[in-house]
């Protein structure tokens, strides 16, 4: 080993265990009040002079803060700047771009990102198998949420005054099939709560079918959903019910990108129900 590899050897150990350090730190339940010298000392493996030695630049960079009283570490407002910069240079498209594909390779339908934008969603991205009949959706156009089966899978997890907010303006039908009674929607909203996904059985379309599921962010807000759809004779109900539990999956594996994970259902819109 040449002399210049060695200290660069040193410096990679000990960054490794400042970054450990840090994540003690972040995994200490937050009750606890902080994390103490003798625990990171103890969790690490090494002796407590060379926690504060670790410790001293994470501190002075704001990773850490250190209680002058209880001697005990927290993570320090840095981390948060550091994570929010992560989420400002984060797109919600891009994030969730392959896994369409890979939901639309798996169940050879169609896929679609959607975002709230007032009362509608508004379709941001779709993914279409070249070999099935093509769906007329497309990038930009807007429905409203209430008939949409991601519309629902959105509202189902917002605030109780959008939900009452989108009934007072009415829920005029488009299909024969379409739940225009808002106490048949706060039912069905209630009921995507407890399986985690929504269904759309004609309502928006005569002859389409559709399973969607939200996408949560960092605030465990529902800012989308994601969607598979098809024409009824290639989306059997059967069908549809045994997808509702992949789609769920699938945004969740979205969510977590974007640093998020689902809301609790019985403390999310529960007011609609």
């Amino acid at each position: 080993m040449s002399p210049e590899s060695e200290p660069r050897r040193n410096a990679s150990a000990s960054l490794r265990r400042a970054l450990a350090v840090v994540e003690q730190v972040r995994s200490t339940p937050p009750e606890r009040g902080g994390t103490t010298l003798t625990e990171l000392a103890e969790g690490l493996g090494v002796n407590k002079s060379t926690v504060l030695r670790l410790s001293v630049p994470l501190v002075e960079y704001g990773l850490l803060t250190r209680d002058a009283r209880t001697g005990r570490f927290r993570v320090g407002t840095a981390a948060l700047l550091l994570w929010q910069s992560y989420l400002d240079h984060m797109d919600l498209r891009s994030v969730a771009s392959e896994h369409l594909r890979g939901l639309m390779r798996h169940t050879g339908h169609t896929c679609h990102l959607v975002l709230l934008d007032g009362h509608d969603v508004v379709y941001v991205d779709k993914v279409e198998n070249a070999s099935t009949v093509r769906m007329a959706s497309r990038i930009g156009a807007r429905m409203p949420a209430y008939r949409t089966a991601v519309g629902r899978a959105i509202l189902a997890f917002s605030p109780d005054d959008l939900v009452a907010d989108v009934v007072a303006r009415g829920l005029p039908a488009v299909t024969t099939r379409t739940v225009t009674d808002p106490r048949v929607l706060a039912e069905e909203l209630r009921r995507v709560r407890e399986r985690g996904y929504a269904i759309d059985d004609r309502e928006n379309e005569p002859e389409v079918r559709c399973v969607a599921a939200p996408v949560f962010d960092h605030n465990r807000d529902p800012v989308a959903a994601i969607s598979v759809s098809s024409l009824v004779s290639q989306l059997p109900v059967a069908r549809v019910r045994r997808l509702g539990p992949e789609v769920a999956a699938v945004a969740a594996r979205v969510s977590a990108q974007l640093g998020g994970r689902p809301a609790d259902a019985p403390g999310a819109g529960h007011g609609a129900s």
